[in-house]
């Protein structure tokens, strides 16, 4: 995993201070893709971006490309951008920052260990409590308050281990923005990132206490995502604004745990893997909704597809990465 933060932080400091632009797909691999996308049945848009310029757009099913589509758990990768852009404008003092300062309250039947958790760690999905996703998300989805629950299940490793997936953690991030800042994770959204990189931010499902879906269920348009795609392959920069701190997406892409799953690298909400010998910084979703940026190449990939159950599960995935790999080989 170092061996890929290092390469990922090279390829980020060459885009950064010298502009080259690589080449972009062949006509011939992008036909390639829409018959490989076709033979997909669950799958809905392909959209790739090349240098910034959307090049290529496929819709074969759901929601159209400029349309809000359910992103599911893709909604860790905006909200670990969100968090960055608060983080830019003073809302949030760093990811060092421990959760409980950020909080309006936490229940007395919480472990002590609550105290250790960073921002960072809920980036990184490094919490250390007990996970609410798999078999535990009906139960947490039907409790009265998603964030006491979240915060008095059982410690299973120390803040700052290992990599526990879990969208109760991704969720007391939202709570932090929303407590630390008065304002909705909603209104933070659209003011810190859909305004600068000008599009739209509909709202999506909150918990029952008003606080927005943390980790899931965004309704976010293809096309908007190649917009935060193509924020971080610019080193958080858009349309000549700041928008992330400098140093977001190094730290971003720079491996905190690992998937139990594929093997992949986790940072700040980005997975980090090598496709065709390329270093690929991606954000994935239930059903078939991705996000990828290959920054040596200057390209971005979204991908979105059927979000309802059953989840077509790894293999899916692998369906997808493959389609990337397909535009990152030579004719």
């Amino acid at each position: 995993m170092k061996t890929i933060a290092l390469a990922l932080t090279c390829v980020l400091s060459a885009v950064t201070t010298t502009h080259v632009v690589a080449q972009m797909p062949s006509p011939n691999s992008l036909q390639a893709l829409e018959q490989q996308a076709r033979a997909l049945d669950r799958l809905h848009t392909v959209v790739v971006a090349h240098d910034g310029n959307i090049i290529h757009e496929h819709h074969q099913g759901g929601p159209g490309v400029a349309a809000p589509a359910n992103v599911k758990s893709l909604s860790k990768t905006v909200l670990a951008a969100i968090t960055g852009a608060a983080i830019k404008a003073g809302v949030i003092e760093s990811v060092d920052q421990p959760l409980v300062a950020l909080l309006d309250s936490v229940p007395s039947a919480a472990a002590p260990q609550v105290n250790d958790i960073t921002v960072a760690h809920l980036l990184a999905q490094q919490a250390g409590l007990e996970r609410t996703s798999g078999s535990n998300y009906g139960a947490w989805v039907a409790s009265a308050h998603w964030v006491n629950d979240a915060l008095t299940r059982p410690f299973v490793d120390r803040p700052g281990g290992r990599m526990l997936y879990s969208t109760g953690t991704s969720h007391l991030l939202s709570a932090a923005l929303t407590q630390a800042s008065g304002e909705s994770t909603l209104a933070l959204a659209q003011r810190l990132l859909g305004e600068p990189l000008g599009i739209a931010i509909p709202p999506w499902p909150q918990d029952p206490q008003g606080i927005y879906f943390g980790g899931n269920d965004m309704q976010l348009s293809p096309r908007a995502l190649i917009a935060i795609g193509e924020l971080y392959r610019n080193d958080g920069v858009a349309n000549g604004q700041r928008v992330l701190p400098e140093g977001w997406v190094e730290d971003s892409w720079t491996p905190r745990g690992q998937s139990p799953w594929t093997g992949d690298g986790y940072g700040f909400g980005w997975f980090i893997t090598t496709l065709a010998d390329e270093h690929v910084a991606y954000g994935r979703g239930y059903g078939g909704q991705a996000l990828y940026v290959i920054p040596e190449r200057e390209m971005t990939v979204v991908i979105t597809s059927d979000p309802t159950p059953p989840s077509p599960g790894g293999q899916f995935q692998q369906q997808l990465n493959a389609l990337v790999t397909g535009l990152l080989e030579e004719d």
